[in-house]
């Protein structure tokens, strides 16, 4: 144990106060454990950029049933777009509405908003519940063991806890501290990714819209989605553009008026360039099955599917259902297979969205003769062959469904 005195015991410390660790947080305590989250950036953050905007039925369904009211809140505050349309070379090639985007349930197949408003509404619905946050002051120190595990902040405070969830992002100190590794690759590709205001008067059809070779944007594939309040324009750089030169005002106004009209030149709120990267933890837990890596403090993935946010919110959920398990177990060795447990089923996961969102990245930057021609083949044959246009309209998002359920216990 560090130098510094401990000033509280708790069973369960979560690292992270976004999405992913809020989500770890309200489904401890919802199991009747109780939980302290630590973050690392202070109350006051501001958080650049819409995100994860897309918010799938699953997710909703895992928010609602943690805290009551949370699922429907961001269905209320969002959107359901019914169109989804693909062009080729600015022709279209696939176009479907659906008569009830939103499905027949309780909650609809999926919402879309800003992350930031995603992070408020459960930031409500945590302190609702009065879970502790302790703000400015991150993760330093991890010591694990067999009997619990140590938690130092920067500030020198200290947590005796039984468990730790480890969501504190990209940069976990949390994954560096018990000695995971980051592998996987990055996209040959830079990718830019815009924020557009929308207007509030007569705003445009609320589609999504994904363009191959858009003959706008000298031959870039573009991809176009409304999320409340604005639209997502992102943008596959070729491997011969300089994106921060892309990312000027001049060149991403001209980028946006040229694939979302003219009208939109000068309603760019936010703007970044990046590769993605497609990397996992080697491994979700501890030594000690005491800590527990959810989100992206294990995986990050392209976001082709929306398996990023996503994913960590079934991560935090999954965490919650094993720690509470391994709090209630009667034997020691009972206590570490259900944390065993969730490793080997995350980790099988995290591997499965990094195939499923690269086999969609590969689709779209790979430059195969094979793929090339078949998406070639498939817009000639679109108007009069339905199955193609659908290929092409669905295959930039990689396959349909989710990870393989690990059956049994470890």
């Amino acid at each position: 144990m560090s130098g510094s005195d401990v000033q509280a015991d708790v069973p369960v410390v979560v690292a992270g106060a976004g999405p992913v660790g809020m989500t770890a947080a309200l489904a401890l305590h919802a199991r009747g454990v109780d939980v302290t989250i630590i973050e690392a950036e202070p109350e006051d953050r501001e958080r650049p950029g819409s995100r994860a905007i897309y918010v799938h039925k699953d997710t909703l369904r895992t928010l609602e049933d943690s805290s009551p009211g949370l699922g429907h809140r961001l269905v209320d505050n969002g959107i359901i777009w019914s169109t989804r349309r693909t062009l080729f070379r600015g022709t279209e090639v696939f176009e479907r509405t659906y008569p009830d985007a939103g499905g027949d349930g309780d909650l609809p197949h999926f919402t879309s908003l800003p992350q930031v408003w995603t992070e408020e509404y459960m930031l409500d619905a945590v302190e609702d519940a009065g879970i502790d946050v302790h703000w400015d002051d991150g993760v330093e120190i991890v010591e694990s063991s067999e009997d619990g595990v140590y938690v130092e902040t920067e500030s020198g405070e200290g947590w005796q806890a039984e468990y730790v969830v480890g969501a504190d992002g990209a940069g976990s100190t949390v994954r560096k501290e018990i000695g995971a590794q980051f592998d996987g690759t990055e996209s040959a590709n830079s990718f830019i990714i815009a924020d557009i205001a929308e207007f509030e008067e007569d705003p445009l059809k609320q589609e999504r819209i994904f363009h191959y070779d858009h003959p706008n944007a000298d031959g870039r594939n573009v991809l176009l989605v409304p999320f409340q309040g604005g639209w997502r324009v992102d943008i596959q750089c070729k491997e011969s553009d300089d994106p921060e030169y892309l990312c000027q005002d001049d060149q991403i106004g001209e980028l946006v008026a040229n694939t979302l009209g003219e009208r939109y030149r000068d309603r760019v709120d936010w703007v970044s360039q990046y590769k993605f990267k497609q990397v996992i933890a080697d491994r979700m837990i501890d030594e000690h099955n005491r800590v527990l890596l959810a989100g992206e403090a294990g995986h990050l993935f392209a976001p082709f599917g929306a398996r990023g946010m996503n994913s960590g919110v079934a991560d935090a959920d999954e965490a919650a259902t094993r720690i509470t398990a391994a709090l209630n177990a009667r034997f020691e060795k009972t206590a570490d297979a259900e944390i065993k447990y969730y490793g080997v089923q995350r980790l099988k996961a995290a591997q499965y969205n990094r195939r499923a969102a690269g086999q969609a990245l590969e689709y779209l930057q790979g430059d195969s003769p094979v793929t090339k021609t078949k998406k070639l083949l498939a817009s000639k044959v679109a108007p009069y062959y339905e199955p193609a246009g659908e290929w092409l309209d669905d295959a930039p998002y990689g396959p349909h469904g989710g990870p393989p359920v690990t059956i049994g216990q470890y």
